[in-house]
């Protein structure tokens, strides 16, 4: 069975990232918020991963419940509850 992921924050996180891999917290648990660190496992969630072609500002999805994982689509308008992070 798959939890429900944790809220972190009810508005994106906008950072300036280098060109690379990034792989993105679907969960909620990590503790280095937006990118995962194995906390998820367990909970039937799994990292999504995000290329970055070129040093950028990404607007990561601090709710988890992006229609577009994950980058912010606006979704967190409508959510509440931030973890403990």
């Amino acid at each position: 069975m798959t939890e429900k992921p944790i809220v972190c924050d009810t508005k994106p996180l906008a950072q300036e990232v280098e060109a690379g891999v990034y792989w993105w917290c679907s969960c909620g648990r990590s503790a280095g918020q937006p990118f995962c660190d194995g906390s998820h496992k367990g909970t039937g969630l799994q990292p999504v991963k995000h290329e970055v072609p070129v040093k950028q500002t990404v607007w990561w999805c601090q709710c988890k419940s992006t229609n577009n994982p994950p980058l912010c689509d606006g979704t967190h308008k409508s959510v509440q509850k931030p973890c403990a992070h």
